[in-house]
């Protein structure tokens, strides 16, 4: 989901706001989890939700009423940032809460400060776990389960494993605004590259890549896109041979299993 009109406005300069914050010494872990907490609230409180987007409400009366509900609860950096945005005006009300979610994200993500690339591997592991496992993604997506026991089994599978960031954005990917855990973990992980600048590559290969082919093939990236490259590399048999890349919507396939794929549909035609 993307932002549009006065919700892009808002979710700029609270974007701006939260890099001041963190700049200026805020704990970034803590304020990640502290806007989370918000962001739950809101979007489990639609009354909530409507009276502090309602643009006929005076602001004074919206960050007291946010002041009052938050304040002693969460960090002084956070509470700033959500009576920030409640002061801004929104395109939705539901953006608000999903604007806080990605606010949260990025402190996270910065919490992990030099460990970036790290958080983003790890990230990318855990989503691919997801794929290779139908028990697990039921487990998480089973709505007769409670989101204590969700986060209990999260917890098992990454405490002492992962960054503590890895931990708390798995986390947040059973209770954001995603359809599917997997799809919250591909999305944060872009945000994460995002941040740093760079782009994220899937890269699908037979074969694991060697360090020479891994830094030949982030070096052509690189100057294609113009921009610092982070590959995700899939080792998957069934390519056969040679490489799939995909970057955002753009695909680029050699392998030779898409050839096969080629040769069988002309001679079909």
């Amino acid at each position: 989901m993307s932002f549009r009109g006065a919700s892009a406005e808002a979710y700029a300069a609270l974007s701006g706001e939260l890099d001041s914050s963190l700049t200026g010494g805020a704990d970034a872990a803590r304020v990640g989890d502290d806007l989370f907490s918000v962001a739950e609230v809101l979007r489990g409180e639609p009354g909530l939700r409507r009276v502090v987007t309602d643009v006929s409400v005076d602001a004074t009366a919206k960050t007291g009423l946010v002041g009052q509900l938050f304040s002693g609860k969460v960090c002084e950096a956070a509470l700033r940032l959500v009576a920030g945005a409640v002061s801004h005006r929104w395109t939705r009300p539901r953006d608000l809460a999903y604007a806080l979610e990605l606010l949260g994200v990025t402190s996270v993500v910065k919490s992990a400060g030099s460990d970036s690339g790290r958080l983003a591997d790890e990230l990318f592991s855990f989503g691919e776990v997801l794929d290779a496992n139908p028990d697990l993604r039921s487990a998480l997506s089973d709505p007769a389960r409670s989101q204590a026991d969700k986060r209990e089994l999260v917890k098992g599978l990454l405490a002492g494993k992962a960054l503590p960031a890895v931990l708390t954005l798995a986390d947040q990917a059973l209770a954001g605004t995603h359809r599917t855990v997997g799809v919250a973990l591909a999305s944060y992980q872009q945000l994460a590259a995002s941040i740093h600048g760079q782009k994220v590559a899937k890269v699908r290969v037979a074969t694991p890549l060697s360090d020479s082919d891994r830094e030949r093939l982030t070096v052509a990236l690189r100057r294609q896109y113009e921009r610092e490259i982070h590959l995700n590399v899939v080792v998957d048999p069934d390519v056969i041979g040679g490489i799939r890349v995909e970057i955002g919507d753009d695909i680029i396939d050699g392998t030779v299993a898409s050839k096969l794929n080629d040769a069988r549909r002309a001679l079909a035609g």
